[in-house]
C-alpha cells in the first residue's frame, strides 16, 4: 500500500499541458494526484471534454502555438507549460510563444523526430527550453540497460550511471530462496542493498529480518560495474545479449538498433513497409534489415526466432505486440521486452507473465514530475532522478544536496527518519558509498532514497 503523500508548505505550481494524448492524459494524472492547477489545451473537443470529466482540471478547445489560446489557458500566470502534441515543430512553436509571454516561465516540449535526435541540447539552449524530451530514445535506452542485464525486469540508472537499480523475480530454488536480508553478506562479497520486495503485490521495504521466497520480485542497488556480479553470485546468466531479433521500424527501432550495434550486438530488423526498410537499411548499415511481415511465424523461424537471445517487438500495436511476446517466450532462454503505449489494464498484463515491460509515456512523465519536484523545493536539495517501482506503490529518488540541507553532517543513525524508506546509497565525487549508521550527507552528495511514500520534493522529506 502506497503511503500519503509528503506534506509541503509549497504552493502547488499552475501548468499548462498542451497535447492529451497519451502522454498528455498521463502527465494530467500523476501532475493532478501531487495537487497542481493543471488547464489542458487541445484541438479535439471530446478529448477535452472527456478529460475534464475525469479530472478537477480546466480545458481549452484550440491551438496551443496560438497566443490567444495561450492567454485564455491563462499563460501569463503559469509556472510551466509542457507541450506533448503530436508535433515536434508545434511544440517548440508552443513553448516558444510561451517563453515570450509568460515572464520566467518553464517550457518543457516533448521532441521525437531522429532528424532533431543529435540538435536537442542545441534547441533547449537556443530557445531557452527547461528540457526537451523524446520519449522513444528514452524508452530504448531503457531497454538496451534491461538487454545488458538480461535476467532484470528493469534496470534502472543512478547517480550519472554510477549506481543502477535492478528488479528480478527470484527463481525456484535460487539460493535466495528461505535467505532473510542479513544473510545476503554471505552471498554478494561487494557493496549492494536490498531496497524493496513485491510479494503477492504488496511492496515492502524489508529490514534485516525480512525472508525471501522464490517468486518474490526484489530490487537490488549495486554499482554499476557490480550489476553483473549480482546475477554471477545467485547462479543466474549475467552476460549481455550477443543478438537480438526487433519488429517493426518505427522510431523506436532505430533508436535501439542505434544503441545495440554500438555494443557490437548483432541487430534483426523485421519491418512491412518496403521504403521503410530501405531507409532503415540506410540509416543502419550494420544491422540486417528484413521486408516482411513481424506476425508471420514462418519468417519467425526462418529469420532465427529460436536462436537470437532478446526478442523486442516494437509495432505500433500494443496488441500485437504482446501476442509476439507470448508467441516469443515460448522459446528457452530468449530474453523478451514488450512496449506498451496505451493499454492500461495492468492486472491483466502482469498476470500475462510479459516479463520485462517498458511504458514509454510512464518514462516521459517520471522525467517531467522529477522536474516538477525539483522547481518546488526548498533550497536544501533538488530531485535529480525519479523512478516508480512495481505499479507505483514506491518511489525511487536521487536527491542533490546542497550544503543547507537539514540533514548534512548528521550521521544517519541520528536521523528521525520516516518508517517504510530507506537511505539507499550516497554518490561522492564520482564514488558509490554504501552507507552504515555512522555515516553522514554531505552538502554536493546525490542521495538515493527508496521509499513507499509519495511526492517528496527535498531531501528534508525523509525526516518524520
Amino acid at each position: 500500500m502506497q503511503e500519503k503523500a509528503a506534506n509541503h508548505k509549497t504552493d502547488m505550481l499552475n501548468i499548462v499541458i498542451v497535447g492529451c494524448g497519451k502522454v498528455g492524459h498521463t502527465l494530467t494524472e500523476q501532475l493532478v494526484a501531487e495537487g497542481h492547477d493543471i488547464t489542458i489545451v487541445d484541438t479535439n473537443d471530446r478529448v477535452i471534454r472527456d478529460t475534464t470529466e475525469v479530472f478537477d482540471v480546466m480545458g481549452i478547445c484550440g491551438n496551443g502555438a496560438s497566443l490567444n489560446v495561450l492567454e485564455e489557458a491563462g499563460i501569463e500566470k503559469a509556472d510551466m507549460i509542457i507541450a506533448v502534441t503530436g508535433s515536434d515543430e508545434l511544440n517548440l512553436l508552443c513553448c516558444t510563444i510561451a517563453k515570450k509571454v509568460g515572464g520566467g516561465i518553464s517550457a518543457i516540449a516533448r521532441v521525437r523526430n531522429p532528424d532533431y535526435a543529435d540538435e536537442l541540447v542545441y534547441l533547449r539552449q537556443q530557445l531557452g527550453l527547461s528540457m526537451i524530451i523524446n520519449p522513444e530514445l528514452e524508452a530504448a535506452k531503457q531497454i538496451a540497460r534491461v538487454l545488458s542485464r538480461p535476467k532484470a525486469l528493469t534496470v534502472s540508472s543512478f547517480a550519472r550511471g554510477h549506481a543502477e537499480l535492478l528488479t528480478f523475480k527470484i527463481p525456484s530454488g535460487n539460493v535466495l530462496d528461505g535467505k532473510s536480508i542479513m544473510q545476503l553478506d554471505n552471498i554478494f562479497s561487494f557493496g549492494y542493498l536490498v531496497c524493496a520486495v513485491d510479494r503477492g503485490g504488496k511492496v515492502v521495504i524489508p529490514g534485516g529480518q525480512f525472508v525471501l521466497h522464490e517468486g518474490d520480485d526484489i530490487t537490488i542497488l549495486a554499482n554499476t560495474r557490480d550489476g553483473h556480479r549480482v546475477f554471477e553470485s545467485l547462479g543466474m546468466e549475467s552476460h549481455a545479449v550477443s543478438s537480438c531479433m526487433i519488429i517493426g521500424g518505427g522510431k523506436s527501432s532505430y533508436y535501439l538498433a542505434k544503441q545495440l550495434v554500438g555494443q557490437k550486438v548483432d541487430v534483426r530488423i523485421i519491418e512491412k513497409d518496403r521504403s521503410r526498410c530501405e531507409e532503415m537499411t540506410k540509416l543502419l548499415p550494420e544491422a540486417v534489415v528484413i521486408c516482411g511481415d513481424g506476425g508471420d511465424e514462418l519468417l519467425l523461424r526462418e529469420e532465427g526466432i529460436d536462436s537470437t537471445e532478446a526478442f523486442v517487438p516494437l509495432t505500433g500495436l500494443d496488441e500485437e505486440n504482446i501476442l509476439l511476446t507470448l508467441y516469443a517466450k515460448r522459446m528457452p532462454g530468449l530474453k523478451t521486452i514488450t512496449k506498451i503505449n496505451r493499454i492500461t489494464f495492468n492486472d491483466v498484463i502482469e498476470g500475462l507473465d510479459l516479463g520485462s515491460v517498458v511504458y514509454p509515456k510512464y518514462i516521459t512523465s517520471e522525467m517531467i514530475i522529477a522536474y516538477v519536484r525539483a522547481k518546488q523545493n526548498t533550497i536544501g536539495s533538488n530531485v535529480e532522478t525519479l523512478y516508480h517501482l512495481f505499479d507505483s506503490q514506491a518511489e525511487a529518488l536521487e536527491f542533490h544536496v546542497e550544503k543547507d540541507a537539514p540533514v548534512v553532517g548528521v550521521p544517519l543513525m541520528k536521523l528521525k527518519k520516516k518508517d517504510n524508506l530507506l537511505i539507499a546509497c550516497i554518490g561522492r565525487k564520482g564514488k558509490i558509498i554504501f552507507p552504515r549508521g555512522q555515516d553522514a550527507i554531505q552538502a554536493g552528495d546525490t542521495v538515493i532514497i527508496v521509499t513507499t511514500h509519495t511526492g517528496f520534493r527535498d531531501i528534508s522529506d525523509i525526516l518524520a
